[in-house]
């Protein structure tokens, strides 16, 4: 090939999302209400604009992307991707490796592919701030650069200890306009009622969630932005992947296998889902194994149960059908943020119970070796998330060293890791600890759960 770097047209931006809802193996299950024990959605219309909900249980495979929202995607879109020829030969693997790079935008990850679009439908139905929660920072980051673009206010709850490690990110969404709280803070019922159990609790995505959800329920003129696990936010990260199918079709390859890593799914969902659909609409000239890997210290898929749990700590939202090691989950203060939540999308834990797809979990001192490895082959550095897919495709390339197979592999470096410079700084002086979850706390989380619901099995039995 005649460049490692493949750039696309500005005008080769999406033009619309795919929305996957059409192709999964079956209809996903519902939100349940515990009050009634039935389908119901709780909350959601008092928090988030018609459209969004629209778009949340959309039928339609194809979704117009506004122009408003594409004229700001053209601040950073379309975002390159790279053959990792470096990598390759730091290995020495047959494989071919290709990155697709979201480090660009102006937040510095995937994120503001869907915090400019729920800005947009928020000022459209006559919101005027928006409150939410973020781990490690960088979904802070980018609805606090969403809502600027469209004038809207933003209230961002911080998971205390992402607060206290990565004051850089506070100060960028500080310098986006937003009002930044580390979480749990004293601003709302449910973070008062932690602080006065547990004064030095570290905080959670759960509990920041609550606080946020809260915040929007009690507040008009305000509305709740979620940066993962929601279909609608999944839809808007597509176009990372249907950029990446066009990438790759100039670079004459279509990958063997995809790998991202997941906190709530939505970075992973969005470089994996145009091409699952080329595989369910016969489209696809391979069959791609399709890997999403997380975090040992927070092992929501590969140890956690396929249930109903709530999406917040403080149980103010529905049930949600999802893989979760409880939503008690205090998570231990490892520096991948981003991948501290106890749960995940409904839509990709269906596609792992229907073996649609593959998961792998990995400790944070592996995950910084192959971080190291990474910025020493191809000059990046990677924030700690995708840091654990770059592990994962590292491990892939060595097998095909081992088989010989010239495998294509992709994955998504979703956001650098420039603000991440103090996890470098504890791995590099081996203060770095190599965290694994208990199997018997995840079984502790859901024997409370099921004390909480006795009737949860049943409803799940029916539905899942």
């Amino acid at each position: 090939m005649a460049s490692r770097k493949i750039l696309l047209d500005e005008e080769e931006i999406p033009k619309q999302w795919y929305c996957i809802l059409p192709d999964l193996p079956k209809p996903l299950p519902p939100f349940i209400e515990p009050s009634t024990r039935a389908p119901g959605v709780g909350i959601v219309p008092k928090i988030f604009p018609k459209q969004i909900i629209a778009q949340e249980l959309s039928k339609d495979r194809w979704i117009d992307i506004p122009e408003e929202v594409r004229d700001v995607y053209r601040l950073w879109r379309p975002t390159p991707l790279y053959r990792a020829t470096g990598l390759e030969k730091a290995l020495n693997t047959p494989a071919r490796i290709y990155y697709k790079y979201e480090g660009v935008s102006p937040p510095g990850s995937h994120k503001p592919n869907t915090a400019v679009a729920q800005a947009y439908y928020n000022l459209k139905e006559g919101a005027e701030r928006m409150a939410t929660e973020t781990g490690a920072g960088q979904w802070g980051s980018a609805l606090a650069f969403g809502c600027m673009m469209f004038g809207l206010k933003c209230t961002v709850y911080m998971v205390k200890v992402s607060y206290q490690q990565k004051p850089y990110r506070r100060m960028m969404m500080e310098a986006y306009g937003a009002d930044v709280y580390a979480s749990p803070s004293e601003r709302t019922e449910s973070g008062r009622k932690i602080l006065k159990e547990d004064p030095g609790n570290p905080g959670s995505l759960g509990i920041a969630i609550s606080e946020a959800v809260e915040d929007a329920l009690v507040n008009e003129k305000a509305n709740y932005g979620i940066g993962s696990v929601f279909n609608h936010v999944l839809l808007h990260q597509t176009v990372i992947g249907l950029e990446a199918k066009k990438q790759m079709e100039a670079a004459g390859d279509y990958p063997d296998a995809i790998y991202g890593c997941i906190g709530g799914g939505s970075s992973f969902s969005g470089l994996f889902w145009p091409f699952y659909h080329d595989k369910v609409s016969g489209k696809a000239p391979k069959d791609a194994r399709i890997v999403a890997t997380e975090a040992t210290a927070c092992p929501k898929v590969t140890r956690g149960e396929y249930t109903y749990d709530h999406g917040d700590t403080a149980r103010i939202t529905p049930l949600v059908p999802m893989h979760t090691i409880g939503h008690d989950f205090i998570p231990a203060p490892i520096h991948a943020g981003g991948l501290r939540y106890h749960g995940i999308a409904p839509t990709i834990s269906q596609l792992v119970a229907e073996k649609r797809m593959e998961t792998k979990a990995y400790n944070q001192v592996d995950v910084f070796d192959a971080a190291k490895l990474f910025i020493e082959a191809e000059g990046i550095v990677p924030a700690p998330e995708p840091a654990h897919a770059i592990k994962g495709v590292v491990d892939e390339a060595l097998r095909c060293k081992e088989t010989g197979e010239e495998k294509a592999i992709l994955f998504l470096l979703c956001g650098h890791g420039y603000f991440d410079m103090q996890a470098y700084d504890e791995y590099f002086s081996g203060k770095l600890l190599p965290y694994e979850y208990p199997v018997e706390k995840v079984e502790e989380s859901m024997r409370k759960l099921r004390k909480m619901y006795p009737w949860l099995d049943e409803v799940r039995k029916k539905f899942i």
